[in-house]
């Protein structure tokens, strides 16, 4: 199967940055998505950026909250994903999980699997 272990979590204050890394390793064939969702304290886990070669390759999609402050980077060959992070703000304090969605070998199907998380706390 596919394990997803993430780095670079950790407190910076607002207007700072941080640049998160999600290496994926294990039975690979191909993965179709990769990215970054989050989960603040009593918040339900949402979408942060994600980049997709399910139709169109490198397909960057983010959410309208993150959108010019966040920059989501694939390294396909070393199967690594980063998230820079600039301009954090107090409400971006989550943790983040590594998503990927992805095939394992030729006999399985596409399956959704997630990182541990890492904590990112925004304060001052």
């Amino acid at each position: 199967q596919v394990q997803l272990v993430e780095s670079g979590g950790g407190l910076v204050e607002p207007g700072g940055s941080l640049r998160l890394s999600c290496a994926a390793s294990g039975s690979i064939l191909k993965i179709y998505v990769i990215g970054w969702y989050r989960q603040a304290p009593g918040k339900q886990r949402e979408l942060v950026g994600t980049i997709s070669d399910d139709v169109v390759a490198n397909y960057a999609d983010y959410a309208d909250s993150v959108k010019g402050r966040f920059a989501i980077s694939r390294d396909s060959v070393k199967n690594i994903v980063e998230l820079q992070m600039n301009k954090l703000k107090p409400e971006d304090t989550a943790v983040y999980y590594c998503y990927c969605y992805a095939q394992p070998h030729f006999l399985s199907g596409r399956q959704a699997y997630w990182g541990q998380g890492t904590q990112v706390t925004v304060s001052s």
